[in-house]
């Protein structure tokens, strides 16, 4: 058994679904410019409902991780790395996601990230992986 896939609305889907194309879309205000993350329909910073899901460029900085060695769910591969990344767009910009392709150990905090998709069913999950540029 594999962890749970978030449920697609109106306003996560081009998030969730973004990858097909290899975009991350995040939310942004098209009256402000103010990118928003978790998706919502009106922007927390001028009010405007005016929000469209745009690309950007899935490149981030690891803000904070964790390394979880506990199997939560039956096949799940232990330990893997839960970070919070600060995508480059914008300061505050954050989303939880998981480190990959690099060993637990060898995570720290302010390391270069960029964006992979990993395809579940209907959904591509971004997942981050270190940027050697």
């Amino acid at each position: 058994m594999k962890a749970p896939l978030p449920v697609l609305t109106a306003e996560t889907k081009a998030f969730w679904q973004g990858g097909e194309n290899g975009e991350l879309r995040i939310m942004r205000c098209q009256s402000c410019g103010h990118h928003t993350h978790p998706p919502m329909p009106i922007c927390p910073v001028c009010r405007s409902r005016e929000m469209r899901a745009e690309p950007v460029s899935g490149r981030a900085v690891l803000a904070s991780f964790t390394i979880n060695h506990q199997a939560w769910v039956a096949g799940l591969e232990v330990p893997f790395v839960i970070g919070l990344v600060e995508l480059v767009e914008q300061p505050g910009l954050r989303l939880t996601t998981n480190i990959v392709n690099t060993p637990p150990e060898s995570v720290h905090i302010g390391m270069a990230l960029r964006v992979l998709f990993s395809k579940a069913e209907d959904i591509w999950l971004p997942l981050f992986e270190p940027d050697p540029a």
